[in-house]
This record gives C-alpha cells, structure tokens and sequence, in this order.
C-alpha cells in the first residue's frame, strides 16, 4: 500500500526554455509554465518537475549554475517562482526541481575565488591537481563531453582543475565538509519555498578515485579516454548522498528525492533505493532502452546513426528492473528526456504515428512504476529538424561528421541523422496551437527548424487523438490493479511486449504489437472486460487480434493468482 505521496504519481518533466513564452523573447519561462497548470492537470499528470531554472551561463542550458539562489533572468523572477508553486499547489499537484550537485559554473564565485586566490577556503571547494611528471595533464581520464577531464588554472598556475562534463563546468570537491554542508543549504532554502522535490543531476559522480591512476590503453599513449570506473558508483557516493538526503528529511519528511543514476545496473538501483538508507526514493537509469544495431554501417562512427528498438533486449531489460526492484521501490517509466530523442522519432513508426505513440506508451505506462512523460510527448512531438551543426551545441557533433564524410556520407544525409538522434533535437518549443510558432511564442524561438504540424488545442479536441488516449490511460494507471499491482512479464514473440498487472485481487493483462505487422496473441485467461484499447486491437475469449502498433487492455472473466 502507498506510504508517500510520492508512491502514486504521473511525473512531467518541463524544459522551461522551450515549453510556453509569456513575455515575446522566444525564450519558455515560469509565468508561461504557470499559464499551462490548468492544461497539464486535464492531462492527467500529479508532478511537475523542471529543468534547471538557476542562474546561469547556460553553457549547458542551466546545468552551470552561477547562484543557485537566484532565478535565471531569461525565466523570470523569485515572485514567478513563488506564484508557481502557489498554483501547482492549489491544483492538488506537487512540483520538483533538478538540483545540481556534482559540479557549478566556472562563473560562479567560489570557482571565481578559487581561482583568483589559490589560498582561499574555496579552492578546496573543486577539484586541483598538480601535473604529471612530464609536466602534462595528471591522467588520461576522458570528460563526457570531449576531451580530458583536466584544464589549466585559468589563473595561470601549474595546476589542472577537474570537469566531467564541460571546461566551464568544474565538479565541486565532495570530500570537503564546507561543500556537503552548501549544498544542503542551497536544497533546504527550495525546500523552505515549498517545492516538494529534488531531482538529484549526475550524484552518481560525487566521489572520484585516486587521481594517479590511468586508464590502460593499447596504444599507451596519454588521448582521454571516458574511465566509468574511476568517477561514477565508487562507494563514497552512498555516503554523501545519505548524508545530503537524511539533512533534507529531518525537516521535510515527505520530500521526494529522486536520483539520476544514468549507467545504473538493476542492483546499483536497489542499493539507492533500499528503504530505511535515507538515499534516493527512485532512481532513473539510461540502462532500460535497447537499440538494435545490427544494421549499423561500420564504415563511420556509430554515435549518431539511427537504429530501431530491439524488443526482446528492451523486455530483458524491463523484467531485470522490475524483478529487483519488485520489494524495495518504483521503477521509474519513461521514453525520452532532454537527454534523448523524443519517442516519436527514435522508436515510432511514421507510417503509423498515432498507433505507435499509443502503443508505446501503452506498453511502458502500465507497469509497475512512475511514469515520467516528456512535454509535448502526449501528442506525439517529434524532433526538431535543424539546418546548421552549430544548433546541436556538442564538441562531438564534428568528429561524427568527419567520420560519416570520409565514408562518403553527404551533408543533407549527416543531418538527417543527428536531427533524428541528437538530444538537441529532442528539445524544440512545445506546440500549442497551429498559429506561427505553434502558440509557443510570437517571437522567433530560441531553438527552431522544421517540424512537424501536431499542436494540443487540434488534438485535445480529437476524441481519437495521442493526447485524448494518454488522458485515459493516466486515468486507468490511478485504477486497481495498476496502483499497486506486481509486473509478471508473459512469453511472446519479439513483436510483441506482453506482460500482467496483478495486485492479489484484480490482474490485467496488456498485450501491445510493436511492429507495422499484424499480429495474434493468446491470453493465460479468458478476456471479460477491455479496458482500454487502441488501433483496432480486439480480444474474443482467449485470442487477441492485433493490427500493426495496436495495444489493447483487458480484465480476466475470473481472478486467476499468480
């Protein structure tokens, strides 16, 4: 039974700057969220989570925060932030914002006096290292966003400071009290304000291993290469994060953490989530997709080619999570974040949009778990297609295009690739209606290029439409069984995704084809009731009749225990 809020929630995850412009810059911002809780109510969803909205350089779009005591300009101001979480509140929803801990901007002032007085106490606040004795970088390690993990002191001294992510991004000093104690600060002062979560960015870096260590490399020369082992679940992690989240709870029992936990294994997400540890409530992991790349062309780097979903990989995958986690916490469910793809063009089929958006859906949403929908996801969004590389923002996109160029590839060719794989292109302007810029603003939006003409106000008046159907199935996940149902994966072909929802007293069984082939499936019961279905799927007795991308829902004639 539900002990938390928390533990029975739709999620929906907003980039403010691309989500509703209220003041004509072409930039999202907190009074155009505002405007939208009404909308996002009707949807069905009970938690509104938020993008960085800190001050920032935006480098990384909000994950460099330069005050994380103030509101970015660009989105408003303390008072808009205010007024949101009034109106979140008094639409019985609750509201989480992103939280960045493992790293700040380079313009924020503790980097800015670390680097400005080598004895200041904020020099032990980041990461410094003297170099190797080649007077070099002091190891191979690789940043993940290209390059080494180590710069030069911006000041001029010998030392390198280090940054996972982007130069202008440098991880903050874990094993420094001062810096645990900040940041419990900084999370306690939103906390005081009223939001009622925290999602915790990349806490899975916080501890680093010995500097001195190199990666082993064939070649044994001294590239940087990405050392998973060396910066992500070393074990200190569990540490500091009891000790942020047991600060935060002493005070507010009932705020919901949950963790970014990108390369997590289904152990790893036990140990995160394991009641009574006073780590995170949930976690998100990127180990739950499965792409099949067997069509990959080797000729050129496979970084950004295109590749439909593995089914019976994505299943192995799913059955993983849900078994471990089956008695210690949620999975979280989700297709696509800023991270990603949108859904709709990484796995969707474009000859079947709408079947395969609710097909999809259908098959992840039901699970045991916490959706966690994407803006614009609910009707079917896809990417945005953009003209220039320099839209995509990466320091990778080049060493992909060369690679793809000297295998013959043409320019139009490359970008139809990373507009269909890239994270940038999955982080166009939400489309409200079909007036210029889709509603989103009357100006030029800061990330535009061709899309494609969904909008809410057409489908939220189409009884038919992606968004009408995650409306009713948001309102059957908040039905029994599927409130506090188990997962029990059933036995198909690598078409279909087949699985049963049982809480001991009612089970239903959800059989969605995730192919362009018609399919037919025979139940473990005799069907009584469909509950919900989709793309012409149908069910008499036993067998079920499934079109191409169709999905149907369907109750037992009697409860059969597992």
């Amino acid at each position: 039974m539900s002990k938390h809020w928390y533990d029975q929630q739709t999620i929906y995850q907003i980039y403010p700057k691309s989500f509703n412009d209220s003041n004509h810059d072409g930039i999202g911002d907190i009074p155009g969220i505002t405007a939208k809780v009404p909308y996002l109510k009707q949807l069905g969803v009970t938690t509104l989570w938020l993008n960085p909205i800190y001050q920032s350089p935006q480098v990384d779009n909000g994950y460099d925060v330069s005050d994380y005591y103030q509101v970015d300009p660009s989105l408003g101001t303390m008072a808009d932030v205010e007024t949101l979480i009034k109106v979140v509140h008094e639409h019985g929803m609750h509201l989480i914002f992103d939280f960045v801990l493992n790293h700040t901007s380079d313009q924020h002032p503790w980097f800015q006096q670390a680097v400005a007085d080598p004895h200041s106490k904020y020099r032990d606040y980041y990461l410094w290292q003297d170099p190797a004795a080649d007077g070099g970088r002091p190891n191979n390690w690789g940043s993940f966003f290209g390059g080494s993990v180590w710069d030069k002191d911006p000041a001029g001294g010998d030392q390198y400071y280090f940054h996972l992510f982007d130069k202008r991004m440098p991880d903050l000093n874990w094993t420094n009290p001062a810096v645990q104690q900040a940041m419990r600060d900084v999370a306690e002062f939103w906390v005081e304000k009223g939001i009622d979560g925290l999602r915790l960015d990349a806490f899975i870096h916080l501890a680093k291993a010995d500097f001195r260590q190199m990666y082993p490399s064939q070649s044994g020369d001294s590239t940087p290469i990405i050392s998973d082992m060396f910066y992500a679940h070393l074990p200190k992690v569990h540490q500091y994060l009891h000790d942020f989240v047991a600060a935060i709870k002493a005070n507010h029992p009932e705020t919901y953490i949950v963790g970014e936990a990108s390369s997590a294994d289904p152990h790893l997400m036990v140990d995160y989530t394991t009641p009574g540890t006073d780590e995170c409530d949930q976690v998100i992991t990127f180990r739950t997709f499965a792409d099949d790349n067997s069509n990959d062309d080797p000729s050129f780097s496979d970084m950004f080619q295109p590749r439909p979903m593995d089914v019976t990989a994505y299943k192995q995958h799913t059955v993983g999570i849900q078994a471990a986690l089956a008695d210690t916490s949620l999975p979280t469910l989700y297709w696509n974040n800023h991270d990603m793809a949108r859904v709709a063009t990484r796995y969707g089929d474009a000859n079947y949009p709408k079947q395969s958006a609710k097909a999809l859906a259908t098959a992840l949403y039901l699970q045991r778990g916490t959706p966690i929908i994407y803006y614009g996801e609910e009707l079917g969004l896809t990417n945005i297609r953009y003209q220039k590389l320099a839209d995509f923002e990466d320091q990778t996109v080049p060493t992909f295009v060369k690679s793809a160029q000297a295998a013959g590839k043409t320019m139009p060719e490359i970008m139809t690739m990373l507009n269909k794989t890239h994270k940038m292109a999955g982080r166009g302007p939400m489309q409200w209606d079909s007036s210029t810029y889709h509603g989103f603003s009357d100006h030029l939006p800061w990330k535009h290029g061709q899309t494609d003409q969904m909008n809410a106000a057409d489908e939220i008046d189409d009884e038919d439409s992606i968004y009408n159907y995650y409306r009713q199935l948001l309102q059957l996940k908040r039905q029994a069984p599927f409130t506090d149902g188990q997962f029990i994966m059933l036995g198909s072909n690598d078409q279909l995704f087949t699985y049963l929802i049982d809480d001991g007293t009612e089970q239903a069984a959800i059989i969605c084809n995730l192919s362009s082939e018609m399919q037919r499936y025979t139940l473990p019961f005799a069907g009584d009731a469909t509950l919900l279905a989709q793309g012409g799927a149908s069910c008499t007795e036993r067998q079920v009749t499934l079109p191409a991308w169709s999905s149907i829902v369907v109750s037992p004639r009697t409860t059969v225990s597992a």
